[in-house]
Parts: C-alpha cells; sequence; structure tokens
C-alpha cells in the first residue's frame, strides 16, 4: 500500500481520522495540461450513459470513458500513458485502470457517491487529475455532523482520496449555472484482475 505520508507537505491535506484526501495544485503545467485536453478531447471515444433514476430512466450528465492500463494497449491516447507514469511515478501506486469523465458545461454533474468497493482493490487510494475548467468538488461526511467540504478541482491538479475515505465519505460534483468551459477527469484505480477476455 502506498504511504500517503510521503507526500509534499506544501499539499493542501485534509485528515480527520476516517481517510485522508490530498490536493495537489498544479501537478501538471498549464501548456501540457492544455494539449492533453484537447488531445483526449478528440481521441477518446466518449460515450453516454443511462440509468434509472426515481422510475425513469435519465441520462447521465456527462460524458465517459475507460481504459484497461495493465499494459496499455495501442488505442490508449499518448496523454493518458504519460499521465498514468507521472501518477504512478509520484504515487508509487500501481495503477490499472483509468475512468474519463467529460463535463461539457456547468450543467454536467456527478452526484454525491462514493465508489464500489467490489470494483476497486482494498488498501489502494484513487488519484484524480483534472485537465481544462476548474469545478468545485464537495466532500460529505456519511456520519454525523455530516460536516461538508469543498474543493476547488483546478486544471493540473492532482486530488488522492485514500481507500478509507470510501468508506466514510461521499464525492460529488454539482452543477452550476456559472459560465464554465470543458473539464476532462482521468480517475486512476487499482481494479481487481481481469478475468478470461474480459476487456473495458
Amino acid at each position: 500500500m502506498a504511504q500517503l505520508s510521503l507526500f509534499d507537505l506544501s499539499d493542501l491535506v485534509i485528515d480527520e481520522g476516517r481517510g485522508r484526501f490530498i490536493s495537489t495544485p498544479g501537478f501538471i503545467d498549464p501548456s501540457l495540461a492544455s494539449r492533453w485536453l484537447g488531445e483526449l478531447r478528440a481521441r477518446v471515444a466518449w460515450r453516454t450513459q443511462k440509468r434509472m433514476m426515481y422510475d425513469r430512466e435519465v441520462d447521465v450528465p456527462r460524458l465517459l470513458g475507460h481504459f484497461r492500463l495493465d499494459p496499455p494497449d495501442v488505442s490508449v491516447p499518448r496523454a493518458i500513458v504519460e499521465a498514468h507514469e507521472r501518477v504512478v511515478a509520484h504515487l508509487a501506486v500501481p495503477f490499472n485502470s483509468v475512468g474519463l469523465n467529460l463535463y461539457r458545461d456547468g450543467r454536467d454533474s456527478v452526484a454525491p457517491h462514493n465508489d464500489h468497493l467490489d470494483e476497486i482493490v482494498a488498501g489502494f487510494p484513487i488519484a484524480l487529475l483534472s485537465l481544462g475548467a476548474a469545478r468545485i468538488m464537495i466532500l460529505r461526511q456519511k456520519e454525523p455532523p455530516r460536516r461538508a467540504t469543498q474543493i476547488a478541482l483546478e486544471p493540473g491538479s492532482l486530488f488522492v482520496m485514500d481507500y478509507a475515505t470510501q468508506l466514510h465519505y461521499t464525492h460529488g460534483i454539482p452543477k452550476t449555472n456559472e459560465v464554465v468551459g470543458e473539464r476532462i477527469s482521468l480517475a486512476f484505480r487499482v481494479r481487481p484482475p481481469r478475468h478470461g477476455s474480459e476487456s473495458m
């Protein structure tokens, strides 16, 4: 398991005894973040998704992508390969999967949630790399007093949630009425091994 105590002390650290969040602004410089944003916007086969909510099927309010990285095949955009290398080197975590979210404007969002624990390997953190427009993430404790914390996910920033946070917090990105540009997030995870011919 990665030792999160190795992070730079200049990073923003939230640690309330039930998990640790670490935010590193400027992890990727602006010009590189902009280049990666353009490449991913053009090269990822973005897909829509529907899910049931209140007894009806609704569109998920963002576009999605996903790649396995164990190892990355030739279809994986170079920007993801480069980002993966940097994040793995920084955190010393064997991330083998990346989920991508494209927020087209302020109407796109993700509801408060925690990751499904059967889809990640226990003990490993989740790392979110942000490209494009800044958005606010809200972290909320599951148990009283259910205190909420807002984190600005700025372009080029790296936001890390250790495994325990998925047990004790929800995280989400609310809609906003402000005029905001496109944002792409890369969520690096350690997934269980693939079985047989499974592909994602």
